[in-house]
């Protein structure tokens, strides 16, 4: 065991997405003017990932007004409060130095659905299917969409007009049987 291991903490911090080199970020940092504290929002592509532990670090760089600007975030900095991913980027390198020689469209970076199941703890998993489960149930649903955008309550459907929509369906079932029962 390396000494330096045993004096800093194990444990990483959770809170952060897993995000890698090439990524789109946002990072919300705490900054300290004198007596006030501020949150300052610093969006930009990740070039590089550095270290483990507490002395990890990742370097974001972006381009304001024609300069480049790259700033160094140790990744278990209180005064990091949440880093927000943007756009994943699909890069076959670790540091991405060759994108301080390009301009325009061509510092762009292509982008790709990754696979992050295997990133995520299974509580955020499992969270993110519920959610999904809710977005399908609420598509199933048409007939509540179309009531709440025409002001009606879709509670409030008499059992007359209820019973003229089965019947409508019963009908229209009973000549197709008799179709198949006459082949």
């Amino acid at each position: 065991m390396n000494r330096i291991d045993a004096i800093q903490p194990a444990v990483p911090r959770r809170d952060l997405p897993p995000f890698r080199s090439g990524d789109t970020v946002r990072v919300h940092v705490n900054i300290t003017e004198g007596d006030k504290q501020r949150i300052q929002v610093f969006e930009g592509v990740v070039i590089r990932r550095r270290g483990r532990g507490a002395s990890a670090t990742f370097t974001v760089r972006k381009v304001t007004y024609g300069v480049g600007v790259e700033r160094i975030f140790p990744s278990e900095s209180p005064n990091i409060k949440k880093v927000e991913i943007k756009s994943r980027g699909h890069v076959r390198r670790a540091r991405l130095y060759y994108l301080r020689d390009l301009r325009g469209k061509k510092a762009r970076l292509r982008s790709k659905v990754r696979d992050v199941s295997a990133l995520i703890s299974e509580e955020e998993a499992e969270a993110a299917v519920g959610v999904r489960e809710e977005e399908v149930a609420a598509a199933e649903a048409p007939d509540v969409q179309a009531a709440d955008e025409s002001g009606e309550d879709a509670s409030e459907v008499t059992p007359d007009e209820a019973s003229d929509e089965s019947s409508g369906d019963e009908a229209s079932a009973e000549p197709a049987e008799a179709e198949k029962e006459s082949d």
